[in-house]
């Protein structure tokens, strides 16, 4: 079975390369802003500034036939399975960022922080739920 992602927009980003980017949005990741496809503009109603959201993003530099990996980069750590690391190299290189809105400009948001380098697809967005499950 084959399945598709359509991109519902694109980060603009600082982070030129993967060696830019941190390897988590709160170790020192810079804001960016996410260009929505104006097709999905209906689909930001009611997302404001201040919301915190997770975006799923498709890490498009990854290498996908990658299974094991040294943790965090280094080879001091055992080889682990990649289901169980943040590592972006993996099957189905879905990202997870959990990031704050801080500006809404038409389709446009600014978010942060966010680690992913410009050009990156994002194929979805959604918010985060409290603790009651709002």
């Amino acid at each position: 079975m084959n399945y598709t992602l359509r991109p519902v927009g694109y980060l603009r980003s600082d982070l030129r390369t993967v060696a830019d980017a941190p390897r988590q949005g709160d170790e020192g990741a810079p804001d960016a802003w996410l260009e929505i496809d104006a097709t999905y503009a209906a689909a930001l109603s009611g997302v404001q500034v201040g919301d915190a959201l997770v975006v799923i993003s498709w890490l498009h530099l990854a290498q996908r036939e990658v299974l094991e990996v040294h943790p965090r980069g280094d080879p001091a750590n055992p080889l682990t399975g990649v289901f169980a690391t943040r590592s972006p190299h993996r099957p189905n290189p879905l990202g997870l960022h959990r990031v704050m809105v801080r500006a809404l400009e038409g389709t446009r948001l600014r978010i942060g922080p966010i680690e992913t380098i410009d050009g990156t697809p994002v194929v979805d967005i959604k918010p985060v739920l409290g603790a009651d499950g709002s």
